[in-house]
């Protein structure tokens, strides 16, 4: 397992709205195993999910992103290009479905060095009320 520094980089755009962007700087760890990358990072209050413990499990085709804290599992998301998931949120209002239809994902990732970045642009839905265009930039440096 390798000390890491990630980036990560949020772009939203809601029902034709202004893009909206968020970039969150984390330490993190990462290791190589059976053809797929995993980073781990603990999330802050920036993020929003104080107190989770993010995996990401990925390799040239999707990438998988498990949350888990004390109180258990928590949200969790999966991307392959072309493929949609659903899943449920938790938030301060009640449980809400998210659907993720995935257009393109970009693993730019130096095996050896373990460092680069996965590119991914994704539609969401939230709930059926509110529907977006995203791109979500990892970069591990």
């Amino acid at each position: 397992m390798k000390d890491i520094t990630i980036k990560i980089t949020g772009k939203q755009c809601f029902d034709g709205s202004e893009e909206d962007q968020m970039e969150f700087i984390t330490d993190g760890r990462i290791y190589e195993r059976n053809g797929f990358f995993y980073l781990i990072y603990d999330e802050s209050e920036i993020s929003g999910l104080e107190g989770f413990r993010t995996t990401l499990k990925f390799n040239d085709t999707s990438l998988k992103m498990k949350r888990i804290s004390k109180e258990g599992p928590g949200p969790e998301l999966y991307f392959e290009e072309g493929k949609r998931f659903s899943s449920n949120y938790e938030t301060p209002m009640g449980p809400m479905e998210v659907e993720v239809l995935t257009r393109s994902i970009k693993n730019l990732m130096d095996h050896e060095a373990k460092k680069g970045s996965i590119d991914i642009e994704y539609d969401v839905s939230l709930g059926g009320v509110a529907e977006g265009k995203n791109k979500l930039i990892i970069d591990v440096m």
